[in-house]
């Protein structure tokens, strides 16, 4: 049976990590809007701090730069549907659908990041944001290229390209890039903007006649 000490102890060493993570999740939740207000490089850790009601060495022993906070809110903006509903294209036979179904999840996970990656790409200039920018696309099609390995197995999948281009075409057009060109500064529907996405895709992946 435990030292009582040791009880007393871990339960400390709990209640310490809990508190950390409650204020991490303070702070990410009070940084998002004001990166999005303000932008990168207007906004400052000072600024941060005084919106979550920390103090700044607390800001920067939770996270040590403004750079890992817009990470953080990033990741707490972050969808895994994407990846869930890559574990079921499986189940789906006809690759068009399976598309279809994968290019409309992708679009409810960039609205839910649109805004703050927004922010991402503006300060790409600053040598930190530029190399989280590279990170999380680097990131993003590798999902992408899990989703075309299962869109490969579908009958009619093209052999007119590579694995790897279909992955890069993929990843060009289910692009926050090109959902902000597009849905936010064009104004089209977000359901619009999934058809003509997978059907121009599916162009190039199944360019047999549809079933």
């Amino acid at each position: 049976m435990p030292a009582p000490e040791n009880i007393i102890t871990r339960t400390r060493h709990q209640a310490r990590a809990e508190r950390a993570r409650a204020t991490r999740a303070r702070i990410v939740e009070a940084a998002a809007p004001l990166f999005v207000r303000e932008g990168y490089l207007d906004t400052t850790m000072a600024g941060i701090a005084r919106a979550a009601g920390v103090a700044v060495q607390t800001l920067y022993l939770s996270f040590g730069s403004k750079a890992a906070v817009l990470e953080a809110a990033l990741g707490a903006a972050a969808d895994d549907a994407p990846i869930e509903c890559i574990e079921h294209l499986g189940s789906e036979p006809d690759g068009r659908a399976a598309l279809l179904r994968y290019a409309a999840v992708t679009t409810r996970a960039i609205e839910r990041q649109h805004a703050l990656d927004a922010v991402l790409r503006a300060a790409a200039a600053d040598p930190e944001p530029a190399e989280l920018l590279d990170r999380m696309r680097r990131a993003a099609l590798a999902v992408h290229a899990r989703a075309v390995d299962e869109l490969a197995e579908k009958p009619g999948f093209t052999t007119q390209i590579s694995v790897q281009r279909a992955t890069e075409i993929v990843g060009a057009l289910l692009s926050p890039e090109a959902y902000g060109l597009l849905v936010v500064t064009s104004g089209w529907p977000a359901a619009d903007w999934t058809e003509w996405t997978s059907r121009h895709i599916a162009a190039d992946l199944f360019p047999g006649d549809p079933a």
